[in-house]
């Protein structure tokens, strides 16, 4: 993974000089007779926070699944360090997933019978690893975002912002190269959602790590690099931060 500055912005013609990380190329989905995504085309750089703005139904979910190789998009392309991604079968997308990719959801979608160590630990079990020294480094993230004491809860006692830092923990476990949050901090207070974009944002910067962030809060879109937004299923101009 190339690191990145703590903080860096990519502009324009940084963009153009380096080569995208994830790229969505002239993407059309359609579920039945609803039209998702029409033409949708988006390029994130390395250690570039991306987010992905619009109103409800305007098709941002639905492209962040089609880029992270949830969904695969009926016409155009996806494309992840130079090769197609939407091609791929089953199998292979979901080896890419728990090899590159993190995620975060607006519920955590946490593990309801595990505990948060446990939780922390499964993609590192998932990808080959023996309990004790996934359980180990579990525990060390669960210290690093001051959850540590919470390693035997199950999420059901856990507060929503807790719940949410154990999710963060785990997207960033495996040092992935890109973290897909959708909507992380919307059933979260405004403390607690800023606690987490904190975690999110600091340590995927620190790790070079890039961010796909589908939200509406304009507090939580200000901690990205680059607003993409959508319409209709259609991306519509950018807005490119100074």
């Amino acid at each position: 993974m190339t690191d990145q500055p703590t903080g860096s912005r990519l502009m324009p013609e940084t963009r153009t000089a380096v080569a995208p990380l994830l790229v969505a190329r002239d993407a059309d989905l359609s579920f039945g007779a609803t039209r998702a995504l029409t033409g949708a085309s988006v390029e994130i750089g390395p250690g570039e926070i991306v987010a992905l703005l619009g109103p409800s139904g305007s098709g941002k979910s639905t492209l962040l699944h089609c880029l992270a190789g949830i969904l695969r998009p009926d016409a155009g392309e996806i494309v992840y360090r130079g090769q197609r991604v939407d091609d791929r079968s089953d199998e292979q997308r979901s080896a890419l997933r728990r090899s590159d990719f993190g995620f975060v959801f607006q519920f955590g979608s946490l593990v309801s019978e595990l505990s948060a160590l446990e939780n922390v630990a499964l993609p590192l079990r998932l990808s080959g690893q023996r309990r004790r020294p996934a359980e180990a480094t579990a525990r060390e993230w669960l210290d690093r975002f001051d959850v540590g004491d919470l390693a035997g809860k199950r999420p059901g006692e856990m507060s929503g912002g807790q719940g949410q830092r154990v999710a963060v923990a785990r997207a960033l476990v495996t040092g992935p190269r890109v973290v897909f949050a959708d909507e992380p901090t919307g059933a979260l207070d405004s403390y607690s959602g800023e606690r987490v974009m904190d975690l999110l944002s600091g340590v995927a910067r620190a790790q070079g790590a890039s961010i796909v962030l589908v939200t509406h809060e304009a507090r939580v879109a200000a901690y990205a690099d680059r607003e993409v937004s959508l319409r209709d299923g259609a991306v519509v101009p950018e807005v490119v931060r100074a």
